[in-house]
């Protein structure tokens, strides 16, 4: 559908192509409602362990993006995607980082060695459309 100047419309901020299934992990309850009001566009489904998350996925379930903290009690993220590399490599594909900034060395290496998308926190939730809508359209 074009407009009155023949051009289509731009889309509506934070709107994407197709519903996404996202999956948030994050130990502080806090960001995965934040997460969930942000891409409320989406099917987001909010925990607060990298446990709970292998659990998922490890059972069968799939997700577009998986919005991952790095540090957290327990299973880190870092541990989380490396359980994924070996498990459910196409899973592991699809992480995204979020990150607080404070970085260990161990932390900052992993960052180097692995090169899936990083979040900064605190993030601009249109940042966070945009990069969900970017990876929808990213072929599979």
């Amino acid at each position: 559908m074009t407009d009155v100047s023949g051009r289509e419309p731009a889309p509506a901020p934070g709107s994407a192509e197709r519903r996404a299934s996202i999956l948030a992990v994050d130990d502080e309850p806090r960001m995965g409602r934040v997460i969930e009001a942000a891409l409320r566009a989406h099917d987001v489904v909010a925990i607060t362990s990298g446990a709970e998350a292998l659990v998922k996925l490890r059972a069968g379930e799939h997700f577009d993006i998986i919005l991952c903290d790095l540090t957290m009690p327990e299973m880190t993220g870092m541990e989380l995607y490396e359980t994924l590399e070996r498990e459910l490599p196409d899973q592991a594909r699809r992480v995204v980082f979020l990150t607080g900034g404070a970085f260990t060395p161990k932390s900052r290496t992993f960052l180097e060695r692995v090169k899936n998308l990083r979040i900064d926190k605190p993030f601009e939730v249109a940042a966070l459309r945009a990069m969900v809508t970017a990876r929808l359209r990213e072929p599979v």
